[in-house]
């Protein structure tokens, strides 16, 4: 029976073009359950060392229910705008690497709009390609579900694709490496979250760009979006687990993106809060997201299969400016600091994770693809993440120097450009358009008050080395002064010189 298995083996790693694959035990099913917008404190379970108001304030009993099965990060990173972040899931490359770094949506048209002394940088437009694909202005690469789908999986795309452009092959994910795609497209938000309003933006006036795709039989019912990407979710795993196939769901709601509308069902749990109207909107959208989590963990134990599937929960980056400050963080959606890329994630693993425990170590959303892997059986190749794999089964941190985090977002829409790093509590933040630098720890100052740049400048130039070999190694780009034609500086030439402003 044991030179049976090393034979097979073996030939599942011709089969996988050499990728090095463990076949003794049938894999695990990973749901991923990955939030749009959602902030580090928009929930009820603390994520912080203490409650805050907000945590009392929104109503997520199932996140509370996957808390207490599963072990909870405190430090967790996405970037901090959504098509970054999704397609560093997807491949494991940092953002800087990907250059993907802004939003996606038209083809060949960037939403940046850069000062009159900028020249914007040529960032990857359009997105994510399969790994043959030529289209300019994109990455193309091998993914996480085509991947998975080697080792025997059933890849199921359930909500936001938001991978590729308008017109190119990355706006479907069944293209990127998925069996099955419901409601995924290019956009990164829906028309309407209401089935009366079928799903489209034209009750409002909205172009049919944000209609949302495969989801027609609900037209004209009075049913969420979240709902009903969830029924269908769920009819997708049925179908896995009836023909006895492992399956990856990719969980990624539209919620609790704008346009901001309430869940129905949910609304009148606020009605005497004595909140705004956004905010009780804002809210229901919350408990519906959170409803849609419950029911898959439903799914999960109805189905027996509770044993062998890892639940995973995210969010794409922080909360936006338009909702209730995530205190005691600073900033919001897109922002350099804790408020722009701090979520939330949980992690259950039957029989491996500590259930209730609570991880400190620093992690960010490019793990997502050689965790995943790994858990599946999988050696992952080459990329810019780390497996959480050692730490969800110790419950500590590796036993090396400190992760690197790095940040990078050289595009003009909606904040100033920056380059970021996070080493151990210390952070730095580069300010790309007037080559200003700022120093924060984090152990000490959450809320990014201070700035320790003049009282710590040797500290302050060990982080701008780093964050200059971090850019340099992922071959970063960045703006051009339209005077001189130059590129933005390096954060340490700017040091070195004695020119930091």
């Amino acid at each position: 029976m044991k030179l049976i298995l090393y034979v097979f083996s073996l030939m599942l790693v011709v089969s996988t073009g050499g990728m090095a694959v463990i076949a003794a035990d049938p894999p695990p099913n990973i749901v991923f359950f990955f939030v749009d917008d959602m902030g580090w404190q928009d929930t009820s379970v603390s994520f912080h060392a203490r409650q805050t108001q907000l945590n009392r304030d929104y109503r997520t009993p199932n996140m509370e229910k996957l808390a207490a099965t599963g072990m909870l990060f405190t430090n967790a990173y996405a970037c901090s705008i959504c098509s970054p972040s999704r397609i560093s899931l997807m491949t494991g490359q940092n953002a800087a690497r990907h250059k993907v770094t802004c939003w996606t949506l038209r083809k060949n048209t960037s939403p940046s709009n850069p000062p009159k002394e900028f020249e914007a940088c040529d960032w990857n437009l359009n997105g994510l390609q399969p790994e043959s694909d030529r289209t300019p202005r994109s990455v193309s690469a091998g993914t996480l579900p085509e991947l998975l789908r080697s080792r025997g999986y059933r890849t199921i795309h359930a909500g936001k694709g938001h991978f590729g452009a308008q017109g190119t092959p990355g706006a479907d994910p069944r293209n990127l490496g998925f069996d099955v795609n419901i409601a995924g497209s290019y956009m990164g938000g829906p028309g309407s979250y209401h089935g009366d309003h079928n799903f489209s933006a034209a009750w409002r006036g909205g172009s049919e760009i944000w209609d949302v795709p495969g989801l027609e039989k609900y037209h004209g019912q009075k049913i969420n979006l979240t709902e009903a990407i969830t029924v269908e979710a769920i009819n997708e795993v049925e179908k896995a687990v009836a023909s006895q196939t492992p399956f990856y769901l990719y969980m990624s709601h539209y919620a609790v993106h704008a346009p901001f509308e309430p869940d129905r069902r949910f609304l009148p749990n606020y009605t005497d809060s004595g909140w705004t109207a956004h905010q009780k909107k804002y809210a229901s959208m919350l408990e519906s997201m959170d409803k849609s989590l419950g029911d898959l963990m439903a799914t999960v134990q109805r189905l027996k299969i509770a044993e062998n599937t890892i639940l995973v929960f995210m969010s794409d980056n922080g909360s936006p400016r338009n909702n209730p400050q995530n205190l005691p963080l600073r900033g919001h959606k897109i922002s350099a600091y804790e408020g722009g890329n701090r979520v939330p994630l949980i992690v259950h693993w039957p029989e491996v994770t500590q259930a209730g425990s609570r991880n400190e170590t620093p992690v960010i959303v490019d793990d997502i693809f050689p965790t995943f892997l790994e858990m599946a059986g999988i050696t992952p190749p080459a990329n810019d993440g780390e497996s959480w794999v050692q730490i969800l089964k110790e419950n500590s941190a590796p036993p090396k120097k400190p992760r690197e985090l790095l940040w990078h977002y050289p595009n003009f829409y909606n904040q100033p450009p920056y380059s970021s790093l996070r080493i151990a509590d210390w952070k730095l933040i580069y300010w790309h358009r007037d080559q200003s630098m700022e120093l924060f720890n984090l152990s000490s100052d959450i809320s990014e008050k201070t700035n320790l740049a003049d009282k710590y400048p040797e500290r302050l130039r060990e982080m701008a080395t780093r964050l200059t070999w971090q850019l340099k190694d992922k071959e970063a780009q960045f703006s051009r002064f339209k005077k001189s034609g130059k590129s933005v500086p390096y954060p340490i030439d700017l040091i070195v010189s004695n020119k930091v402003k």
